[in-house]
C-alpha cells in the first residue's frame, strides 16, 4: 500500500479500514517551555518533528484551566519540574459563588487559543490536532488545594457547587469552538481521575459529571475529531462506554489491573478506536530500547491496525529516554 499522510492514516483507521501501517501518538509536558503561547508552540512542534507521530495531542500546563479565575503558580524553569502552586481560589464553599463564566479573550484562554493557531500554521494541514480540555469536575477540583474537598462540598453543599460547575462548563463550551475555529480538529477530553470509583460514585458522577461533560464535548461540532481519555484506576470507562461523547478514539491505562484491558475495551466501544497498548509507567520508561522494540513488536502480532493506535495510557513522563520513543516510532 502507498504511505498514506497522518490525516489519511487516522481516517482509514476511523471508519474500519486497515491503514498501511499501525499508527502512533505519544504526548508529554514540556515544563520549562508551557509558559507562553509561543514556548507551547515550540515544545509540542519540535516533539512532532522529532518523532512524526500520527495525531498531535497538545499537552499545555494542566492549570492553564483555572489560571482566568485567580488561580497562580511559579513557572518552573527546568524540564522535568512542575510548576510551583501557589494559590488556589476556592478557600472556603462560599468562594464558589466567584466563579463565572468567562470570555474567551481572558489572558490564558485567549493564550492557548493562540498557541493552537501557532502550532497549525508550522505542522500544516496533514497533522489532526487534539487540543487538551478537562471536564468540569476536574477543572473545579483543581481549584482547591485538596482536590478531595470537591467530592465533599459537592455531598454537603452541591447547591453552592453547580452554579460554578455550570458556569466552568459554559465557559469550556465556547473554548471547544473556539479550539476549532484556531486549528485544532477536536479536543483531548480528559475525565482526570473523576471517573472513577475511588473519587465519585457512579450516581454522583451521573449527577455532578455526565451531563456537563457532554455539553462541553457538544461545543467541537458534530465533524470534531475528539478523543475521550479516561484517567486513573478503577475507572468508569464499561459505564460511560454507552454515552455519546462525540468521540471517535477512546484512551485510558490499559495496564492498570483495575481498567478494561484493549481486548475488553474493544468490546465495549463497538467501532471506535482505541488509543493504547503501552505501559507508560511501567516498561516505557525501565527497558532499554531494544526491548521496547521486542514488545512493540508483540503489541502489532496481537492486535489490529484498524482497531488500535499506538500510545500510552496517559502523559508519559517527561524523562523517558527518547530512544525508547524512537524504537517505538522505527516498529510502526
Amino acid at each position: 500500500m502507498e504511505a498514506l499522510s497522518h490525516r489519511e492514516r487516522i481516517a482509514k483507521i476511523l471508519v474500519g479500514e486497515k491503514p498501511d501501517r499501525f499508527a502512533a501518538s505519544f504526548w508529554r509536558h514540556f515544563f520549562h517551555l508551557e509558559s507562553t503561547a509561543e514556548g507551547l508552540a515550540e515544545a509540542m512542534v519540535g516533539f512532532q518533528r522529532q518523532f512524526d507521530w500520527d495525531f498531535m495531542k497538545i499537552n499545555p500546563r494542566a492549570d492553564y484551566h483555572i489560571e482566568d479565575w485567580g488561580f497562580t503558580h511559579e513557572f518552573s524553569s527546568d524540564e522535568f519540574t512542575k510548576h510551583r502552586k501557589t494559590y488556589f481560589p476556592i478557600q472556603s464553599v462560599d468562594d464558589w459563588e466567584k466563579i463565572q463564566p468567562l470570555s474567551m479573550t481572558s489572558p490564558s484562554l485567549a493564550e492557548h487559543l493562540k498557541a493552537i493557531s501557532l502550532i497549525r500554521k508550522q505542522v500544516g494541514p496533514d497533522l489532526p490536532i487534539l487540543m487538551t480540555v478537562f471536564t468540569p469536575l476536574a477543572i473545579a477540583g483543581r481549584m482547591l488545594s485538596d482536590k478531595r474537598m470537591l467530592a465533599e462540598h459537592l455531598r454537603e453543599h452541591p447547591e453552592k457547587v453547580i452554579p460554578a460547575l455550570r458556569a466552568i462548563t459554559a465557559t469550556y463550551r465556547e473554548f471547544a469552538s473556539e479550539v476549532r475555529n484556531a486549528g485544532a480538529d477536536g479536543l483531548f477530553y480528559a475525565t482526570t481521575a473523576w471517573a472513577s470509583e475511588d473519587m465519585l460514585t457512579w450516581e454522583e458522577y451521573v449527577r455532578f459529571g455526565l451531563p456537563y461533560d457532554l455539553e462541553v464535548v457538544g461545543g467541537t461540532g458534530a465533524d470534531a475529531l475528539n478523543l475521550f481519555h479516561v484517567c486513573a484506576s478503577s475507572n468508569y470507562l464499561k459505564r460511560l462506554a454507552g454515552y455519546n461523547y462525540h468521540a471517535a478514539m477512546y484512551n485510558w491505562d490499559d495496564a492498570d489491573p483495575t481498567n478494561p484491558t484493549i481486548d475488553q475495551g474493544i468490546g465495549l466501544l463497538h467501532g471506535k478506536a482505541i488509543v493504547g497498548g503501552v505501559d507508560y509507567r511501567g516498561w516505557l520508561t525501565r527497558c532499554d530500547a531494544s526491548e521496547v522494540g521486542y514488545l512493540i513488536d508483540k503489541l502489532k502480532n496481537q492486535s489490529d491496525p484498524s482497531k488500535l493506535i499506538i500510545g500510552p495510557g496517559c502523559a508519559i513522563d517527561p524523562a523517558t529516554p527518547a530512544a525508547n520513543l524512537k524504537a517505538i516510532r522505527e516498529r510502526l
